[in-house]
């Protein structure tokens, strides 16, 4: 099982974004039958059924075995991965074009989001190491200092962009977002 599965093919979003379907996958996290499923749900299986074979179609889930059962074969399925992304790009943008990428604006901090999201979701999860870092925080700057904020953390990332910024070596991405904090991330 996979940790991330990037949908990027509107087919298969439609088959996942179903309720009945994403009770499913959850009960799939581990190995189960059509059977299984149906009585944890309160469903028949032959329901279950119905939608496990379109999330399998789709690539969301899979048969990892099979088992006989009173003479007749009985498939196991498991959701194909932990978590599923949707690509922003399955929508589109809706009011057109964003603005110019201006490095301060609301717009480029999307364009920033949805390229890491693609990038994360492309890596390759079955190498041995994926050297990485995800560091979060707060940090609290008073209307007056804002600007030296910014300038400051500008200057930093420069100065690393200058210092590994050469030709030799491993080739990481590095992309940092600052905005305002609202009040619903507490």
């Amino acid at each position: 099982m996979r940790d991330v599965l990037y949908l990027e093919q509107i087919e298969q979003a439609e088959v996942l974004l179903k309720p009945q379907r994403i009770e499913v996958l959850r009960q799939l996290a581990e190995p189960r039958t059509c059977t299984e499923v149906a009585t944890r749900l309160g469903q028949t299986p032959q329901r279950v059924y119905y939608h496990v074979r379109q999330l399998v179609a789709a690539g969301l889930a899979e048969q990892v075995r099979t088992r006989q059962v009173r003479g007749i074969s009985e498939g196991i399925y498991q959701a194909a991965a932990r978590s599923y992304w949707l690509s922003p790009r399955l929508v589109g943008r809706v009011g057109g074009l964003r603005r110019a990428r201006d490095e301060l604006s609301l717009g480029h901090l999307l364009d920033l989001m949805e390229e890491v999201q693609a990038d994360v979701a492309a890596l390759d999860r079955s190498a041995p190491e994926l050297p990485s870092i995800g560091v979060s925080g707060e940090i609290r700057v008073p209307a007056e200092r804002r600007q030296e904020f910014l300038h400051d953390l500008r200057s930093t990332l420069q100065d690393l962009f200058t210092r590994y910024g050469g030709a030799e070596g491993d080739a990481f991405k590095l992309a940092v977002a600052c905005y305002p904090k609202g009040d619903n991330h507490d």
